[in-house]
């Protein structure tokens, strides 16, 4: 008699659409991701409820939804293989969130990392940001959900997830939600930008994922010099996102002093990097975007709605 083969664990995870990729995003975040998410049973959430935290212009927000999707699929993400959908259109989330904030305290949120450093760094100090991990926590104990792709940074957002769900299983039952654990995503670490400094759109320091040839040897010819010895720094940094260091250095060692020489070849090989990327997202059409949403709210639906109705029977609102 054969063995039934082994159930894949459901893993969630949600992106923010709050503007365009760059490559640091590609090698810090997304490629992570997409490197794992077929041996589960996966769920990628298009977190636009937590977006409006600090975007408050409709019209991008709506442009942003879009693209963080067209991104995604051009990066390799497969609408067959994982469960894509929005968060704004599950009303389960919200309803989840009030439920929980309901059993939190608000000294234990304002231990948030997050929140102290969103603040200090000038973030507007709103109500949705102080209640984020509470929104986050319903977002993933809706699906069941086992794990939890999260870079080391963000080991206190989980944290915050699993006490939410202890502290209603507390007052209602452990029948209900599942504690969900990390799974600690390797990444290249911090990616350097243009500048020398971490790769961010707040710096203006970033190639943009889908660059175009031109974009390209702009923002290449734009890299800060920074010479370690005859090799450039910066340049080499960036290099080495996109090809091994072994094969790079007797490059570098040929090319000695020639940094416009090496800034040429940084070019060409960003470009064959990146245009199989760019060529696949000019071809994926809105209507492709809006089928795979339509076609996971239903699945996600089907998840959430048997969580919640055990939820409402536990506090004992369903009559």
């Amino acid at each position: 008699m054969k063995s039934q083969p082994e159930k894949k664990q459901t893993l969630l995870t949600g992106f923010k659409p709050t503007g365009n990729l760059h490559i640091g995003n590609y090698f810090g975040v997304m490629k992570p991701f997409l490197d794992i998410y077929e041996d589960y049973n996966s769920f990628f959430m298009v977190a636009d409820y937590h977006a409006i935290i600090t975007l408050h212009k409709s019209g991008e927000l709506r442009q942003n939804i879009l693209n963080l999707v067209r991104d995604f699929m051009a990066a390799g993400l497969d609408p067959e293989k994982v469960v894509i959908f929005r968060q704004s259109e599950n009303q389960d989330h919200t309803e989840l969130a009030w439920i929980l904030n309901c059993v939190v305290t608000v000294p234990f949120l304002m231990q948030s990392h997050a929140y102290k450093d969103s603040v200090a760094k000038g973030a507007e100090a709103n109500a949705g940001l102080f209640t984020y991990p509470i929104l986050q926590a319903a977002d993933i104990a809706l699906y069941n959900t086992d794990i939890v792709p999260v870079g080391e940074d963000q080991r206190q957002h989980l944290e915050y997830a699993r006490e939410a769900v202890r502290k209603f299983s507390s007052s209602f039952g452990d029948w209900v939600l599942k504690e969900p654990k990390e799974k600690i995503i390797k990444s290249v670490g911090v990616v350097l930008g243009t500048d020398g400094k971490k790769m961010s759109k707040s710096y203006g320091n970033t190639i943009p994922l889908f660059a175009t040839t031109a974009e390209i040897e702009k923002a290449v010819m734009s890299i800060v010099t920074d010479s370690d010895g005859d090799h450039p720094k910066n340049v080499f940094n960036i290099h080495c996102l996109i090809k091994d260091e072994k094969e790079l250095r007797p490059i570098y060692d040929k090319h000695k002093g020639h940094y416009g020489e090496l800034k040429k070849i940084l070019i060409t090989d960003l470009d064959n990097f990146i245009s199989p990327f760019r060529n696949r997202r000019v071809a994926i059409t809105d209507k492709q975007i809006m089928d795979a949403l339509a076609t996971g709210l239903i699945q996600a639906k089907e998840v959430s709605k048997s969580t919640l109705g055990k939820v409402r029977r536990a506090i004992g609102v369903n009559l």
